[in-house]
């Protein structure tokens, strides 16, 4: 039973990185497209603990911090260029 959850969790999440990239490539603003890019990494954050869970090894979830680091530290830097025109004052 827990094998049909995966795989129904897997088609939603990528179904939801679809949605995401057509965001970026067709997104209305630069703002939107910063949304969607840090939405893309929390799905692929998700994506990474699925096959954590499938292949029952905790090496995934390693990868899933390092992920999350380098998505959250990508969001602030493209909103503050965003703002301010520089990243580095």
């Amino acid at each position: 039973m827990i094998n049909y959850a995966l795989y129904f969790a897997f088609i939603c999440f990528g179904i939801g990185q679809l949605f995401c990239a057509y965001r970026i490539i067709v997104g209305p603003g630069v703002g939107d497209r910063i949304l969607a890019l840090d939405t893309m990494s929390i799905n692929f954050i998700a994506l990474i603990a699925l096959f954590g869970i499938t292949f029952r090894t905790t090496m995934y979830f390693e990868i899933m911090l390092l992920f999350a680091m380098v998505g959250f530290i990508s969001t602030v830097a493209y909103a503050k260029f965003l703002l301010r025109g520089d990243v580095i004052e």
